[in-house]
């Protein structure tokens, strides 16, 4: 479409407006001005046909003033009111009238000046009637030059009126619609729709608008779409924030409201694996110097995955493994680490729980073994002292055999009594002041290896979570009994104490040595200590059980046997802590094996 310049053609119409309008004032400043001497010219005819009956009277006088009349006569004939023009108005029947008026009053001068008053009278009327025609073209003229001008107005009037209307009805239709159009374009974005529908018109200006508001309108529309999208986006995100929120915080008060165990920690991770829609999940916890222990989500690991991601379990100075995850869809990283370090929180505060329940009991232990020695203790000292100062003040009149096995009962009851209490008090002041029951091992040990030569090791494989603050006492007063024992009794001079969980769930005390074999205990074994030992193990729901540490034995099967627990194991891992080189001399050597369950159900099962 061919677009031309609106104010090219607005300013086009001003000018053809402004000429007409010039055009005729100019032809009315010019019409009026030829019209300004056509009154007087009127006039000066008019005096010229009476200046022709009064010099009627001075025909035939002869007189000075006769002269004088016929020079006022003269001059008003040949006034300039009276000179007809000679321009693009002039009127050849004026200048025709006008000289024939001339011509007639040189006959009618002749005939004032002949004195002929008869002649002149006969002719006055003639001339008269010749002067009242040339006022008569006179007259004519000016009423036709005032008629020219009123017509050329109404003519100019007119074409001004249809340029108007033709320039009304061209600006209705090309600018004030299409303007309107625009406005109501503009209105419709302002209401936030930007899908509008732009005018067409043939105009630079209008056209520049129109693509302008076009282009706004666009712009407008992809800014709002982009905000609306990103409003969307910051609401599904939110949402999400909000849920995982929900689902940490739902998490975290499951895992701390109970006891953290296997179940709570594989019931956390089967959620965590649904939500997010995994393929496989499982957590690798990894204490300092320990095995692995590893939880699986439902569904299992695969033995050879081409990827995995990883999330270190960390929570300010603490490391204790990652979390491990196999999906088709990438990670939500926030949450996963989100969640690793809520996992290792729990399990930090845990076993901090765990630490403060441990030492609140052994404070305990130590109050009543203070109270225990301070009047059991000595009652039963007062007792020994009473039986002996009675033995000797008795008199041999008194004495008899069966006065004497009395006497000996009593004594060796209190003795026993005194012994019991002793072993109680012993356990009793077995305090646990380290952060874990390796910790604690390793301080027992200590104790036990500055009073004796023989080399006493450990290995400690266990993770806290497997074990109760309330178990440790009892774990820590077995193994100290049955290395107490191969010390003062099996002639050893290696100790190997092996903690460790095995593949079926079970927490498994082996206490080895190289001495002269479980013979020894035979002639113990009513010895309060053993006794103990087995009571002590009844309340973990396990078993103590003694056998030989032959390198045959030792490389046994596993045997698992049911007595007073889920599963527990008559021996332990077919690897030798000692060695075959460890027996030499034809020794034997004695192993003394705690079983028990530990605090998590089989990782298998």
């Amino acid at each position: 479409m061919k677009r031309g310049s609106l104010t090219s053609k607005i300013l086009g119409v001003m000018l053809i407006l402004i000429l007409l309008s010039s055009s005729l004032s100019t032809f009315a400043i010019i019409n009026l001005s030829y019209s300004l001497g056509d009154a007087k010219a009127i006039n000066a005819s008019g005096s010229l046909r009476m200046q022709s009956y009064r010099l009627m009277f001075y025909a035939n006088s002869g007189s000075d003033n006769a002269h004088k009349k016929i020079m006022e006569f003269e001059n008003t004939l040949h006034s300039e009111a009276l000179q007809p023009t000679k321009g693009w108005l002039s009127q050849p029947k004026i200048i025709n009238q006008y000289q024939l008026v001339v011509d007639k009053w040189l006959v009618m001068k002749h005939y004032i000046e002949q004195e002929n008053s008869r002649d002149y009278v006969t002719s006055l009327k003639d001339f008269v009637d010749t002067i009242d025609l040339l006022v008569l073209e006179m007259e004519q003229h000016a009423a036709f030059k005032l008629k020219l001008l009123a017509a050329s107005q109404i003519l100019g009037l007119g074409i001004m009126l249809i340029i108007a209307f033709v320039v009304v009805r061209f600006t209705r239709k090309k600018v004030v619609i299409p303007l309107q159009k625009l406005m109501e374009s503009a209105n419709t974005i302002s209401k936030g729709n930007f899908e509008i529908e732009m005018p067409e018109t043939e105009y630079i200006e209008l056209t520049a608008l129109k693509n302008a508001l076009q282009k706004t309108a666009k712009e407008l529309a992809t800014l709002y779409g982009d905000l609306e999208s990103q409003v969307t986006e910051k609401t599904l995100a939110l949402t999400r924030a909000n849920n995982e929120l929900t689902f940490l915080y739902d998490n975290l008060m499951t895992l701390n409201a109970n006891k953290l165990d296997y179940k709570a920690l594989k019931s956390a991770l089967n959620q965590l694996k649904n939500y997010e829609s995994l393929n496989h999940l499982r957590l690798i916890i990894q204490y300092p110097e320990q095995e692995i222990e590893i939880i699986e989500a439902d569904g299992g690991w695969p033995d050879s995955p081409s990827e995995t991601t990883r999330f270190p379990l960390q929570f300010e100075h603490a490391n204790l493994g990652y979390l491990e995850l196999i999906s088709d869809q990438t990670p939500n990283i926030a949450l996963f680490s989100n969640f690793a370090i809520m996992l290792n929180r729990s399990i930090v505060i845990h076993n901090a729980t765990e630490q403060r329940q441990q030492l609140a009991l052994m404070e305990e232990r130590g109050v009543i073994a203070r109270e225990l020695h301070d009047s059991l203790g000595q009652v039963l000292s007062f007792l020994k002292i009473q039986i002996s100062l009675l033995r000797k003040n008795l008199d041999y009149s008194c004495r008899s055999p069966s006065v004497e096995n009395q006497l000996t009962e009593i004594n060796e009851g209190v003795s026993t009594a005194y012994v019991q209490l002793r072993e109680l008090l012993s356990t009793f002041r077995l305090t646990i002041k380290e952060p874990d029951l390796k910790s604690a091992l390793e301080a027992m040990l200590e104790q036990l290896r500055a009073k004796t030569e023989v080399k006493i090791t450990l290995h400690y494989k266990l993770a806290p979570q497997w074990l109760e603050a309330k178990q440790h006492i009892h774990i820590l007063q077995i193994t100290r009994e049955a290395t107490l024992n191969a010390i003062k009794h099996a002639k050893a001079s290696l100790i190997n104490i092996h903690c460790y969980k095995d593949e079926y769930g079970m927490v498994n005390i082996n206490v080895c040595d190289n001495g002269i074999g479980v013979k020894y205990l035979k002639e113990r074994d009513q010895h309060f200590g053993i006794g103990i030992m087995h009571e002590r193990a009844s309340k973990l729901s396990g078993r103590v059980i003694f056998s030989d540490n032959t390198p045959t034995h030792f490389d046994t099967d596993t045997t698992i046997i049911e007595q007073g627990c889920s599963k527990q194991a008559d021996t332990v891992s077919s690897n030798n802590p000692l060695g075959p080189t460890q027996y030499a001399n034809g020794s034997i050597g004695t192993r003394v094996t705690l079983i028990f369950p530990s605090q998590q159900e089989p990782l298998n099962g």
